[in-house]
């Protein structure tokens, strides 16, 4: 069958609808016919139809996403230990997302925020003022906290200053997440994928604020890594902060350790 049998074809098609709009039936099995001739039709006859032709037939599945749902996003934050359960979770990269997710932008970038004084409130897990278990608890139920919440909001960017990435996943939109763009140094948006410091910020729950640094292996590589948790009825910006930059120091002392270890092994073994 060529080209001009199958448009004949898909015509005789047409006039048999307009035949049984006049009162004129159509034998089924011809209509059957015709349809497995059109299916039989190989590639290379096809190839001299029309676009719109060769597209029949083809089903294009569109996902459920939407502004706050983001499969890829959603899979990242689980690995996180976050489950948005109400589908409302913005990855905020750049002034354009606070938009999307409903927010004011930033009135000052980059922002600069001083949080010497709220270092001293910033206890790292496994020192005498706080013990892994009571942060791992208290890590836990933030985690479910966010879960539960109505939307999510998640600043993303470097540390400023350095090259070590930082999420905040966060249930506090206005007043804090713009100001969070504006301080974090902005970095290229790619695939969404874990960061070297992960925040957990609760509004509307008991008051708390530690962070941890652990050491992990990725692809047979020891790194580390660091988890801020920062509660309360209104979660303080610079408690934030002081807990993103002393993630970022440990980070990097640990990272130089690991060099400086490397180094002297690499020389003994010569």
């Amino acid at each position: 069958m060529n080209a001009n049998t199958i448009i004949r074809t898909l015509r005789g098609v047409g006039a048999a609808s307009s035949s049984q709009r006049s009162g004129i039936s159509i034998n089924a099995a011809s209509s059957t016919t015709l349809t497995r001739l059109f299916s039989a039709t190989t590639a290379t006859q096809l190839s001299s139809l029309p676009e719109s032709i060769t597209r029949v037939g083809e089903a294009t599945a569109f996902p459920n996403e939407f502004p706050g749902q983001n499969y890829m996003f959603n899979w990242c934050l689980n690995a996180d230990g976050v489950t948005p359960l109400k589908k409302s979770a913005f990855r905020i990269t750049k002034p354009l997302d606070l938009k999307v997710a409903g927010l004011q932008l930033p009135t000052t970038s980059p922002l600069n925020v001083n949080a010497k004084s709220e270092k001293n409130n910033m206890p790292e897990a496994g020192s005498d003022e706080l013990d892994f278990d009571t942060f791992d608890d208290v890590l836990q139920s933030t985690k479910d906290g966010l879960s539960m919440s109505d939307s999510l909001f998640c600043p993303e960017g470097y540390a400023p200053g350095t090259r070590t990435g930082v999420r905040v996943i966060s249930n506090v939109g206005n007043g804090f997440a713009p100001d969070l763009v504006g301080y974090l140094d902005r970095h290229p948006k790619r695939d969404p994928k874990g960061q070297a410091i992960t925040c957990y910020v609760l509004s509307d729950a008991e008051e708390f604020s530690g962070y941890a640094i652990e050491e992990v292996e990725e692809s047979g590589v020891a790194i580390s890594v660091a988890t801020v948790v920062v509660s309360g009825k209104a979660p303080s910006l610079k408690r934030v902060v002081a807990g993103i930059e002393l993630s970022a120091e440990g980070l990097e002392a640990d990272a130089k350790e690991r060099e400086e270890k490397k180094a002297a092994d690499e020389q003994a073994a010569a």
